[in-house]
């Protein structure tokens, strides 16, 4: 029998072609994989350097937050601060008051780090309360038309804000950085300045965590950040008088101005003074809430003012949360008016 002939191998390119392509992918996965990984472990070790002195609480950290440059900082608020009932009302505060002062600009507020970031809200909230319009453009989408904008704006609140004695903790990167921190410190002072109808929590301190990288390694520390204190601190910073004297040495007798919180015998005496009648269907002659309360001292302020007296500095939320000293100057103001009327 003769032996069967012996083929020869029979070379595949095309397999070979498909095998040398999959060992690339896999190649090239295998290396976006390691990096991938690389920038996680970047991540994860600026996590673990926030979050180690702060355990067991853990921070919301956003990637970019731990991919620092050399000497570069970020700072970010503490979880625990960011749930605090004085914190939450405080932004809340903030953001019905942008929205009631920009209701016909049909602007709604939501987030104030998103919204407030770009310069176009803040630059028509300050329009709307400095009655000024500003030279900018209306809508910009490039970083640097943002910032251009935003420099223009903080420049106008500046020259506002800086002759009251107001400490600057905001600039142009911070807002536009969406720093909470700094938009909170912008908004509280053009609140205060501008005597916004609202109330403040007073003494509103939150816990910053600010970190740094030095040689390589991401360094962290804590801080204590006050927002706010008294509302006459921060309202006027207004220079010692004869009521601050008296309120020195007897605090004790000025409750009877207490009676006047609810603004009805504001009201009334006005019409005494004026030697006219009020109708009743114009304020609450036995008013419940806190808002009847604004409206009647609101009212009897208007009052005052159609009788020659200037628009009094004292809010009517500080007379309705018995904020003695504002009501003892609404009420020396009225003395000096109508003291020789018999």
């Amino acid at each position: 029998m003769s032996a069967a002939p012996v083929r020869s191998p029979t070379l595949r390119p095309h397999r070979m072609k498909k095998e040398e392509s999959f060992l690339g992918k896999l190649g090239g996965t295998l290396a976006r994989k390691k990096k991938a990984k690389e920038v996680s472990d970047l991540q994860e070790e600026g996590k673990n350097a926030i979050n180690a002195p702060m355990n067991p609480s853990t921070m919301d950290i956003h990637p970019e937050d731990t991919l620092l440059e050399e000497n570069e900082e970020r700072t970010m608020i503490d979880p625990n601060s960011k749930e605090d009932p004085k914190f939450k009302e405080l932004i809340k505060v903030l953001i019905d008051w942008i929205n009631d002062v920009l209701v016909e600009e049909r602007i709604i507020v939501k987030q104030l780090e998103e919204d407030l970031y770009d310069g176009q809200v803040l630059q028509k909230l300050l329009e709307k309360l400095a009655d000024r319009k500003l030279n900018v453009a209306e809508v910009t989408q490039s970083e640097i038309g943002q910032k251009q904008k935003l420099q223009t704006v903080l420049e106008a609140v500046h020259d506002l804000l800086r002759p009251h004695g107001w400490t600057i903790k905001w600039n142009v990167d911070s807002i536009h950085g969406k720093n909470l921190i700094s938009i909170l410190h912008l908004l509280v002072a053009l609140a205060m300045h501008f005597r916004a109808p609202i109330r403040l929590p007073e003494h509103v301190s939150v816990q910053v965590v600010v970190v740094r990288k030095r040689e390589g390694l991401l360094q962290t520390t804590h801080v204590s950040e006050e927002l706010t204190t008294t509302t006459e601190m921060m309202m006027g910073r207004f220079e010692r008088d004869a009521f601050d004297t008296l309120f020195d040495h007897a605090p004790d007798k000025l409750s009877v101005v207490k009676k006047f919180a609810d603004g009805v015998y504001l009201v009334l005496l006005m019409g005494l003074l004026e030697d006219y009648f009020v109708p009743l269907h114009n304020f609450y002659l036995t008013p419940e809430s806190f808002d009847q309360k604004v409206h009647n001292v609101s009212f009897a302020f208007e009052l005052m003012q159609d009788g020659g007296l200037k628009k009094p500095k004292a809010r009517p939320e500080d007379v309705v949360n018995l904020d003695l000293k504002s009501t003892l100057r609404v009420l020396y103001n009225l003395f000096t008016k109508y003291k020789n009327v018999e």
